[in-house]
């Protein structure tokens, strides 16, 4: 087996550059920061959201978005200070052990190439209900090979697709909350002022009480991710710590403030028993407020959100799968880039890792296909394998961040440019909120699969660092 090099003190300069293109601008980094957990679970999903929470679901955003926050806060630090295409996996391997990256690394790859089977699945139901002339796997097939071939050719191809796509969801978003909130105040023709009605009828702000904000909380943090791939895009940028430390702190903010105002123009217009799960809140509003073709209008957002996360999750699992054969925690023959060598050591830039791009497209076609033909049965078990993953990986963030920012402090402080809050107070704030809300999956039937079966596949995966590490020290004792 492969024995990987020592890894590398957090603070060294001896750390290798990385064989990647750096084609990705400031304004790339900033769109996709803004627009990368802009999705179908905001859009859509909200509306479950708001079905168990009542108007309150706003507190339940601000939870779930401080929690997020939090975790890229960390992240932010910890890439601004050591940035690398495989971010915090990278991150685990040096404050934690290889068998930390390993395993981080291997699970945050396995949730993006699932999850991508749901996207492509749901935007090819979208195409298909505009040209029924068309089968879904057809759209499925087109919309793979067009993201493959625009993520084989150069990294500014992704960058470009993921501002354009950004650029509408934020400018939805906008015209969404500028409209909102004219209706609120009744300033559309044929509208009257909404006052705080709907916020303090139909049960009050808090109609299922503080279990209702609970169950909200644990409907909607599943929508805050995506963040990270913030911090693996931030290696292919010319400054990498500046792009990232801009990045985050920009994006936390603005992302709050559309969640959050969005959630608020919606249970301000509409009474929160208007919406049900499955149905876009979105559109309810926008046709309560008089706005033509509303549904066709969200359905196009929607399309291209869908296309957008497609779009980000091939980028981020190739460069993640990339930076575990940089590591020697997957096959080398994956680190052979375009323009470069077979290895991680040519130092060429202006490559791009292509096997790493067709690995996870291989795995993601393979996931596709299992979505069509056993959607309810073997897709189901692998789906819920990944539920809880994101939680596992934001605790491990947290974890790794505990250790690095301590060493930080110690061998480079002027490599902090981004720093924690209160560190390290919040960061066991946020542990302990990351195991709050895995408990009360537990508690919760429906979650509980996702939690157990999700809990299954990280503890399958650390077996497997685990026996690595152990046959790995054995040959060295026998050599």
């Amino acid at each position: 087996m492969h024995e990987a090099p020592p890894t590398p003190s957090p603070t060294s300069p001896a750390v290798p550059a990385e064989p990647l293109s750096h084609g990705l601008k400031q304004r790339h980094l900033t769109m996709l920061g803004l627009g990368g957990v802009i999705g179908a679970g905001l859009f859509v999903g909200s509306g479950a959201g708001i079905a168990v929470a009542g108007p309150a679901i706003v507190v339940s955003y601000l939870i779930a978005g401080a929690l997020a926050m939090l975790v890229m806060r960390m992240l932010g630090e910890m890439s601004a200070a050591m940035p690398a295409s495989g971010s915090f996996s990278v991150h685990a391997e040096r404050a934690l052990g290889r068998w930390a990256g390993f395993s981080v690394g291997w699970l945050y790859w396995f949730l993006l190439v699932v999850v991508l089977a749901v996207e492509a699945t749901a935007a090819a139901q979208i195409a298909h209900g505009w040209v029924p002339g068309v089968e879904p796997w057809a759209w499925v097939l087109l919309f793979m090979v067009v993201f493959t071939v625009a993520n084989l050719t150069a990294v500014k191809n992704f960058g470009e697709f993921e501002f354009w796509f950004a650029s509408l969801k934020v400018g939805a978003i906008v015209v969404f909350l500028v409209l909102g909130g004219l209706a609120v105040f009744g300033l559309l023709p044929d509208t009257d002022p909404v006052g705080m009605t709907n916020l303090t009828g139909q049960g009050g702000f808090l109609p299922n009480g503080w279990s209702g904000v609970v169950s909200g909380v644990l409907t909607v943090v599943f929508a805050f991710g995506g963040l990270e791939v913030v911090t693996i895009a931030a290696a292919e940028t010319d400054d990498p710590a500046r792009a990232v430390g801009r990045a985050v702190r920009s994006a936390v903010v603005r992302i709050l403030f559309f969640y959050v105002g969005s959630m608020l123009v919606i249970v301000t217009v509409l009474p929160w028993t208007a919406q049900q799960a499955g149905l876009s809140p979105y559109v309810k509003v926008l046709d309560a407020i008089g706005v033509p073709s509303a549904g066709q209008i969200m359905n196009i957002v929607v399309f291209v959100a869908l296309l957008s996360a497609l779009n980000a999750n091939l980028y981020g699992s190739s460069r993640m799968i990339f930076s575990l054969a940089e590591r020697g925690e997957a096959p080398r023959g994956l680190l052979k880039v375009s323009g470069g060598g077979a290895d991680g050591s040519s130092g060429q830039a202006g490559g791009v890792p292509r096997r790493a791009v067709l690995a996870s497209v291989a795995f993601g076609f393979v996931s596709v296909l299992l979505n069509l033909l056993w959607p309810d049965t073997v897709f189901l078990y692998m789906l819920n394998s990944v539920g809880a993953v994101l939680l596992f990986v934001w605790a491990l963030i947290a974890a790794s961040q505990l250790r690095l920012r301590a060493r930080l402090e110690q061998e480079a402080p002027d490599a902090l440019a981004l720093r924690m809050w209160w560190f390290p107070y919040l960061t066991w704030v946020t542990l302990a909120g990351l195991l709050g809300v895995l408990l009360l999956m537990l508690t919760d039937g429906a979650a509980r699969p996702q939690v157990l079966w999700s809990a299954g596949a990280t503890a399958l995966v650390l077996l497997v660092a685990v026996g690595r590490e152990w046959r790995e020290r054995r040959a060295r004792r026998d050599l």
